[in-house]
Parts: C-alpha cells; sequence; structure tokens
C-alpha cells in the first residue's frame, strides 16, 4: 500500500461551500450538499497515480450547536459514497476548545499518518482557507490552495494556487506522485 496522500480539507476543496459575507459556510444538509466540477474526476486520477485520499475537515458547527453531529455523519456519508475517499478526520471543536485537531493544528493529518503510514513529506494538503494550509506547513507536507475569492485569502503561501481541486491534480501527481524524487 502507498505511503502518499492527499489530505482534502471538504467544504470548498470537495463540495460547494456556500458562502455568507465572503466567508464559506457547510452545506446545512444532505439535500444541500452538491460536489463541485471535476472533483469525482480528480479523485479518481489521483487515486489511480497511487495516492490514498483523506478527508480532513474542521465541522466547529457541532460545537456551536448550529449542527448537529449526525446532520454531519450524514454529510459525509454521502460525500464518500460519492468520491471513495480512503478516510476521513474530522474535527468536531470550536477555536476556544483548544484542541490538537483543529486546522491550522496538525493533528488530524498527524494522525492519519500514523494510521496509514504516510511519509508526510511525500503527501500534500489541498484546502480553500489559511487553516489547510497553515496545518499543511505544520504537518510537514506541500500545499494546495483552492482560490473561491472569498474575503480573507490566506496569510500563508501555499506550494500552488489554482482555481479547483482537477487544477491541481498534474501538480499533485509530478511533485509528490511515484516518480516525483527522480524528477526533483
Amino acid at each position: 500500500m502507498t505511503n502518499r496522500a492527499v489530505f482534502l480539507d471538504r467544504d470548498g476543496v470537495l463540495n460547494r461551500a456556500p458562502v455568507v459575507d465572503g466567508v464559506p459556510q457547510s452545506p446545512a444538509s444532505v439535500a444541500e450538499l452538491e460536489v463541485l466540477p471535476g472533483v469525482a474526476q480528480a479523485c479518481a486520477l489521483l487515486h489511480k497515480a497511487g495516492f490514498r485520499l483523506i478527508v480532513a475537515t474542521n465541522q466547529p458547527n457541532i460545537a456551536r450547536g448550529l449542527q448537529t453531529r449526525q446532520t454531519v455523519d450524514a454529510i459525509n456519508a454521502a460525500l464518500r459514497r460519492a468520491l471513495n475517499f480512503d478516510d476521513l478526520y474530522m474535527c468536531v471543536h470550536d477555536d476556544a476548545d483548544r484542541c490538537d485537531c483543529r486546522k491550522p493544528r496538525p493533528g488530524m493529518l498527524l494522525a492519519a499518518a500514523r494510521a496509514h503510514g504516510l511519509d508526510l513529506a511525500a503527501c500534500v494538503m489541498v484546502g480553500d482557507r489559511d487553516r489547510d494550509i497553515a496545518a499543511g506547513r505544520a504537518a510537514g507536507c506541500r500545499t494546495v490552495f483552492v482560490d473561491h475569492g472569498y474575503a480573507k485569502p490566506p496569510d500563508r503561501a501555499a506550494d500552488l494556487t489554482v482555481a479547483s481541486l482537477r487544477a491541481a491534480v498534474d501538480w499533485i501527481i509530478a511533485r509528490a506522485g511515484p516518480d516525483a524524487k527522480e524528477r526533483a
């Protein structure tokens, strides 16, 4: 089994994130879940190239009482059926909880690396917010920023900025794929 993975933020990378006042939000229900164009193809190409696909998502609406765990789990299950990713790590805390799993901390990525025997230097974190890029950097991964033009762009520069996950696939395979060291 491969020791490389692509860590994927959920909302804004895999599925459409409704934007309110320039800030992306989570879908409120499975009925509102919409996989972004090109995502299924991107996931299939990354799997074919030998990457594990691991979702790493902050879902603070549970801690805030705005969504139930059951609703978020149902959204995650529907997304897993649509995209067939390998694993999902979810932080249900808010910033005030000061947990190690909430991005920008790298706890979810580190836990996935331990569980799956991953070489974090051969992994890539793809996200649409500063927290995602910071978590990827803190874990020692390459980073890809999916730019949707939100009100707050990332403070830290990602290794690559793209308009969609699909637009990053060739770069990810070239930089972290099985022959990347020979090309570097």
